[in-house]
């Protein structure tokens, strides 16, 4: 088996359907407007690939994907990909594959993650989405201001608000609920939720609810599967995304790499 650097998009398309719920984050980076901020690694076997993990560059610091179907084929691939990567990288890994930077990375875990997908689509239409509204690229502000008080740290790319998927409830002239996209393709058909927030005052009243159904509401005319990630500690996020008709589909743990 070896490692190669892969450029075909068909090729990646056709392994990641395999599991298309579970890898719904790398199926939407093959859009154009992802696909120059992606590398991806394979193992090939006989020309088949074996496993898959994609390196995305366009956020503050390097994103590194290694969702596995197969762990064992995941982990050779990671061991002869460690001279490719930067010094300093975030990291989503499939069950033990943090082991594998044992040694050469110091890791700061981010804790356990759970992938949820979006199966029950009928629980959306009983959501009250009245008083929620579009937002877009003049927004930013705003947004900004509500992610430093109600969500620091956060990883929210100004880009995204292009997709016109960005959803929010405004009190007063202030934004203090908000559903977004981590990824977004019309292309492949999925979509991924993300930086969603409410305000610390607003919460506890279902605006996270509103805001989360209306966005699969529209994002659902355009796509076929929706996903999103969540801490496996965050139960109240857990309950209502229970509540709009996910279901958890699988687990994984993200933490920030730092070289030795």
């Amino acid at each position: 088996m070896n490692v190669t650097l892969l450029h075909d998009k068909v090729e990646i398309e056709s392994f990641l359907r395999g599991n298309t719920p579970l890898h719904l984050y790398e199926l939407g980076d093959l859009d154009e407007f992802f696909w120059p901020y992606t590398s991806w690694y394979a193992l090939q076997d006989k020309g088949q690939i074996r496993a898959l993990a994609l390196l995305y560059v366009n956020l503050e610091l390097p994103t590194l994907l290694a969702i596995a179907d197969d762990i064992e084929a995941t982990r050779q691939l990671l061991a002869a990909s460690l001279p490719l990567l930067p010094r300093r990288l975030y990291a989503h890994l499939s069950g033990n594959l943090a082991s594998v930077f044992n040694g050469t990375y110091l890791m700061n875990t981010h804790g356990l993650h759970y992938k949820m997908a979006l199966n029950d689509r009928l629980r959306l239409n009983q959501v009250e989405t009245s008083q929620v509204i579009p937002l877009s690229v003049s927004d930013a502000q705003a947004l900004n201001a509500l992610y430093r008080v109600s969500y620091p740290g956060n990883w929210f790319d100004p880009r995204m608000l292009e997709t016109g998927h960005y959803y929010g409830i405004w009190h007063s002239g202030v934004l203090v609920s908000v559903a977004g996209v981590h990824v977004y393709s019309p292309r492949y058909r999925v979509g991924v939720l993300g930086n969603v927030t409410t305000y610390p005052d607003f919460r506890g009243q279902g605006l996270g609810k509103s805001v989360c159904a209306k966005l699969c509401v529209e994002l659902l005319k355009t796509v076929d599967d929706v996903g999103l990630n969540v801490r496996a500690d965050n139960a109240s996020a857990i309950a209502t995304y229970k509540r709009l008709g996910f279901e958890v589909i699988g687990e994984y743990e993200e933490g920030l790499l730092v070289s030795r």
